[in-house]
C-alpha cells in the first residue's frame, strides 16, 4: 500500500508530477516521530558551547571535565552542565575510572556528521 498522501487537508485530490519520486521522499522522511527526534538532536547541537565540546570530544577520542574545559576555554561547572544535557540527549556517554569520569561521542552519527562538517 502507498503512503503516499494525495488528498489536500481539504479533501481535495493533488495532482502528482513524479508518483515514484513522491514515493521515495515519503518512504525516506519515515515516521514523523523521527523526524522530531532529530529535530531535537540539532536544536541541543545548535548552541556554540555545546557543538564546541562535541568537536572537542570527537578529535580526543575521550576526555575528562577538566580537560575539557581548558580545551574549550570553558569553566568546568559550565562543561558539566553541557554534558549533562548531552548525555540526555543521548550524545555523549560517560565512564568512570576511579575518581575520573571520561566522556565520548555515543555513537558513529555524531563523529561522521562533526568529521563531514568541519573544514579539514
Amino acid at each position: 500500500m502507498s503512503r503516499v498522501p494525495t488528498e489536500q487537508p481539504t479533501g481535495r485530490e493533488r495532482p502528482l508530477i513524479d508518483p515514484t519520486r513522491v514515493e521515495a521522499a515519503v518512504t525516506g522522511l519515515g515516521d514523523r516521530e523521527n523526524v522530531q527526534e532529530w529535530a531535537d538532536r540539532f536544536s541541543v547541537i545548535a548552541d556554540p558551547s555545546r557543538l564546541t565540546l562535541l568537536v572537542c570530544i570527537h578529535y580526543a577520542k575521550e576526555i575528562c571535565v577538566s580537560d575539557l574545559a581548558v580545551a574549550a576555554d570553558m569553566t568546568d561547572t559550565a562543561v558539566s552542565q553541557a554534558l549533562r544535557l548531552l548525555r540526555a540527549h543521548g550524545l555523549v556517554t560517560a565512564q568512570r575510572r576511579g575518581r575520573v569520569v571520561y566522556y565520548r561521542l555515543a555513537d558513529e552519527t555524531m563523529h561522521e556528521l562533526i568529521h563531514r562538517v568541519r573544514p579539514h
